[in-house]
């Protein structure tokens, strides 16, 4: 099961009603933090979401309404206690930007890992109780499958699908056949291997079919560009901007490479998404919800999504 969390639903300019962009993953207790906008911490302390167990930030791109709030979260998270390194992703840029940001802090008590234009799958594994990257796709322990896009926007962009893998069930029939004792099935079904006696048995002689996960996909600050609708392919939840509410203001986001929320539509239809949550809203739209209709006419299941709005995804 994954919670996720819509920390700041703003974008562009500072609003009274919006924190900027930012939204939280949680995952068996550890958080992934996508983007970080100008109060994010904040937002943070509202919700009581906790900002100690972060392992992993994911920047879609380095404008500044994804992005400010970082040294600032850094500092809080220096003060926790946290010793952990803490990996953070984004696409050209990241290093100069984070070094950047870095000269201006007091020195962190935890090393930053910096992961710039991850090329392929990243495989998310929970090793001591944190959320660590593992480069091998054979990880028998990876719990989420990280992947990402190149987007079109104004800098350098990246969308995000998070892939929460499910455990194979456990064929007792076969465990049974192999003799093997009820102590060792909680082992190989979390894709260890045991002896049994002097004979090794592996997950894959006692496991069944693989089973479908979780989807989740993130896509900010771009235009609907060919590629999207297969890379958010079937996701239970799509997280997509929608800029500007009215189609009259098409040209606009055309202009500034975002969406429109019938654009954001459009793409969760075509990729039969279970769900779309529509997000980063310009300052000049001060209810959203008076377009909701411009979405939910070509995709029912659209949200219109708010600061501290609050999603649980779980296995079918």
């Amino acid at each position: 099961m994954l919670d996720f969390t819509l920390l700041g639903s703003g974008g562009s300019m500072p609003s009274l009603k919006r924190h900027f962009s930012a939204a939280l993953i949680n995952f068996q207790g550890r958080k992934i933090l996508i983007d970080c906008g100008e109060g994010t911490q904040v937002a943070m302390r509202k919700l009581h979401t906790g900002f100690k167990s972060i392992d992993l930030i994911c920047f879609t791109h380095f404008h500044g309404d994804h992005i400010f709030g970082l040294p600032g979260l850094l500092s809080t998270i220096s003060k926790s206690g946290r010793k952990e390194p803490i990996t953070i992703i984004g696409p050209h840029g990241l290093n100069k930007v984070i070094n950047g940001f870095l000269a201006t802090m007091s020195r962190l008590p935890f090393e930053l890992q910096l992961i710039e234009e991850p090329r392929d799958e990243l495989y998310l594994t929970i090793e001591n109780q944190l959320l660590t990257i593992s480069p091998s796709r054979q990880a028998r322990n990876k719990k989420i499958i990280l992947t990402n896009m190149e987007l079109d926007h104004s800098l350098p962009c990246l969308g995000y699908s998070f892939y929460i893998v499910r455990r194979p069930e456990f064929n007792l029939e076969k465990a049974m056949k192999l003799g093997i004792a009820k102590e060792h099935w909680s082992r190989l079904q979390k894709g260890e291997d045991v002896y049994i006696g002097d004979k090794l048995i592996s997950p894959g002689e006692v496991l069944g079919k693989e089973r479908k996960g979780i989807k989740l996909s993130y896509i900010l600050d771009t235009r609907p560009i060919e590629g999207i609708t297969d890379f958010v392919k079937g996701s239970d939840l799509f997280v997509c901007e929608g800029t500007y509410g009215s189609d009259d203001d098409l040209d606009k986001a055309i202009s500034n490479k975002h969406m429109t929320f019938r654009e954001a539509a459009e793409l969760a239809y075509k990729a039969e998404v279970k769900k779309l949550l529509i997000t980063h809203f310009s300052p000049a739209m001060e209810e959203p919800g008076i377009y909701a209709e411009n979405a939910t006419d070509i995709f029912k299941n659209t949200i219109i999504g708010y600061d501290g709005f609050r999603k649980k995804l779980s296995y079918d």
